[in-house]
């Protein structure tokens, strides 16, 4: 099964993988032009055979593969991390026809991405996904990206990979937490655009939760077709494509507020995602609706959390509801000082919109911290 597309009339293509064939990866390969000198960029958490599967891979197919282990944890998702990669490339005289394969989730992707995007200016691009999160948004879209002097995404380009893999096999062993985090995308997709994503959810909640690989992989390429269809004719986030950001503002939000006061890592960004859903939607003035009622009941059906709790926090609640207010207004989509969201006044109906309801904002936040 695959997803093709086209920008700028160069073609990219979704490569789903059911039952560990991952041969097709190198015979993928063979149809971009390169010079077969390969920078494989991992995340040291993997499952070793799987590392070592692909990388025997590519050997077997000719090519001259260099590996980098990374730590995937979101505190590395930053220039360090960015150089490291350019400093290998240069070393090894990677040139513009080189590939550079991610093996990871969020971190590991963006600043592959981003490396592959600012080395001679662009060089291929291949992204193998490891978390759900990854696997049904942050691998496709192009957006590139490391955190900067605290700021979630905040320096970064536009840069797309020619080829996802999406492997059945690396979803099936994903950590239970990791899975589940990442259907807060598949949820928020469903939402703002595909009744066949609502159904597919609310029908075969027991075989997405076993991971029963024929509805995963059908979930996940409905789920990124309707990325494809938001993105595709607006890849600088301009005008449509910005619904793809339903529930990001309050998200972004509450990651760097948790992120930096936390005993320990406790929050993933799809968790924030459907808590940033419900926010935006309360923001709107619909918590009684349907719209609320569907998204609230998707996410505890995926055992999504609805509210955020103070357990493994340093802060009261005061305090990490005025952090968290004042992380809004850092917020890349912000027009002029005021931030925006993305309102969904009913199922599949989006646009942007201003906040100026600052007392609103207020409320909204604190409806979701519980003690």
């Amino acid at each position: 099964m695959k997803l093709n597309y086209s920008i700028n009339k160069i073609k990219h293509s979704i490569v789903f993988c059911k039952n560990n064939k991952i041969e097709i990866i190198s015979k993928s390969i063979a149809s971009i032009n390169s010079d077969k000198n390969v920078l494989f960029v991992y995340d040291g958490k993997i499952d070793k055979k799987i590392v070592n599967d692909i990388f025997f891979e590519l050997k077997l197919s000719g090519c001259k593969v260099v590996k980098i282990e990374c730590a995937a944890e979101k505190l590395n998702k930053n220039e360090k991390l960015l150089f490291r990669i350019l400093d290998v490339l240069l070393a090894n005289n990677f040139t513009r026809k080189s590939i550079i394969i991610s093996l990871g989730g969020g971190v590991i992707g963006d600043v592959s991405a981003l490396a592959s995007s600012l080395y001679l200016r662009g060089l291929n691009y291949i992204c193998i996904p490891t978390t759900m999160t990854a696997i049904v948004d942050s691998s496709i879209g192009g957006k590139t990206a490391i955190n900067y002097k605290g700021i979630t995404n905040s320096v970064g380009t536009y840069y797309h990979p020619k080829l996802v893999f999406i492997l059945d096999k690396i979803i099936k062993t994903l950590p239970e937490r990791e899975f589940i985090a990442g259907l807060a995308e598949v949820i928020k997709c469903g939402i703002i655009s595909d009744k066949k994503i609502i159904s597919l959810l609310q029908k075969n909640r027991s075989e997405i939760l076993r991971r029963k690989s024929n509805v995963i992989l059908k979930l996940c390429y409905l789920t990124l077709k309707t990325k494809i269809k938001f993105f595709i004719n607006d890849i600088y986030e301009e005008d449509k494509r910005l619904s793809l950001n339903f529930g990001h503002t309050f998200a972004h939000a509450i990651e760097m507020a948790i992120d930096k006061n936390s005993k320990k890592d406790n929050i993933r960004h799809g968790e924030a995602v459907g808590i940033g859903m419900l926010c935006e939607i309360y923001y709107e003035k619909k918590k009684k609706e349907k719209i609320f009622k569907i998204t609230k009941s998707l996410l505890e059906n995926y055992k999504l959390p609805t509210y955020l709790s103070l357990k493994n926090t340093s802060l009261n609640k005061v305090n990490l509801q005025n952090i968290i207010y004042k992380n809004i207004f850092l917020d890349k989509k912000r027009l002029n000082k005021n931030p925006r969201y993305i309102s969904v006044s009913r199922l599949f109906k989006s646009k942007i919109k201003e906040m100026n309801d600052f007392n609103l904002l207020n409320d909204t936040i604190n409806q979701i911290i519980y003690d």
